[in-house]
């Protein structure tokens, strides 16, 4: 990587590494990890579901509906899994680069944090579920392979918050749920926990790179905002995996899984989800409206 094309990162991180220090726990004694999970019990919140809103939901039966919490709780934390190995990978290459010198403290922080988070992902889907979903393919991304080494370091940030910050919109609303198991509910509001202050310093960098890449070519940016559109929608297809609707015992998945995301119910639901974002993407720069 030319690190030297790119200036330094410099953040007031202060805050976020007390934070981290102060609310340190220790992820392999402060679950109390059930025997199984109590039958009848949706794993992820029904209105999060990829068939919330819809005729389709309707048209399950209740054990179904059940089993589809089941097997979309374990595709999201599958999601996350898959995510967090990509993004420990990212920030791991950087760590020590000097033009990252700044943020590193806080970085090995954010490192120590989401391999904790993959553990007690992958606990909770192996333990009950007995498996992990694959990872999906990737989103292409030739059209911004010819973009200088600072805006896709931009691009590379931004796949990590975009990620962060859906995830947490999960997060938050299931913690409080009720309805589900207790230990769905603590391991996203842990998860939740941690995610305000990875979104906080994710925002930060984002911000820095991108006035980078404006001052050393404006071009780049409408560019840059045409791929994270494409990333955005990307994101949300991954929730719609066909796999967890045959597990689920439901018919034509892949005509299902079409016929779910063009539903204008799950637009509207789409936009909710991704609304805090559009609305930071905006406000920097690279929002939608770019790229009409």
């Amino acid at each position: 990587m030319a690190v030297r094309e790119i200036e330094p990162i410099v953040l007031d991180l202060e805050r976020l590494e007390n934070l981290a220090e102060s609310g340190y726990y220790n992820p392999y004694s402060m679950f109390d990890w059930p025997d199984a999970i109590e039958p009848g019990m949706p794993w992820m919140s029904e209105s999060l579901t990829t068939l919330a809103g819809t005729e389709m939901w309707d048209e399950l039966t209740r054990e179904q509906q059940i089993a589809l919490t089941k097997y979309e709780a374990i595709n999201f934390f599958s999601l996350n899994i898959h995510g967090i190995r990509e993004l420990l990978n990212d920030v791991v290459m950087r760590i020590h680069e000097r033009t990252y010198a700044d943020v590193s403290e806080f970085l090995h922080h954010f490192i120590g944090e989401e391999n904790e988070h993959m553990w007690f992902f992958a606990q909770f889907c192996l333990r009950y579920g007995g498996r992990l979903y694959p990872a999906q393919p990737a989103l292409k991304a030739d059209s911004v392979e010819h973009l200088s080494t600072v805006a896709r370091e931009l691009i590379v940030f931004a796949r990590i918050l975009i990620f962060e910050e859906i995830v947490d919109y999960y997060n938050a609303h299931m913690a409080t749920d009720q309805s589900l198991p207790a230990i769905a509910r603590e391991i996203n509001r842990v998860h939740h926990q941690d995610e305000s202050r990875h979104v906080a310093f994710g925002r930060m960098i984002f911000t820095d790179l991108l006035a980078q890449v404006a001052k050393r070519d404006p071009n780049e940016v409408p560019v840059v905002a045409e791929y994270l559109e494409s990333y955005l929608q990307y994101s949300i297809a991954t929730l719609y995996n066909p796999a967890a609707y045959r597990d689920a015992g439901i018919p034509d998945a892949l005509a299902l899984r079409r016929r779910a995301l063009e539903h204008p119910a799950r637009i509207e639901a789409h936009a909710q989800v991704l609304k805090r974002t559009r609305k930071f993407l905006s406000k920097a720069g690279v929002g939608r409206e770019l790229i009409k």
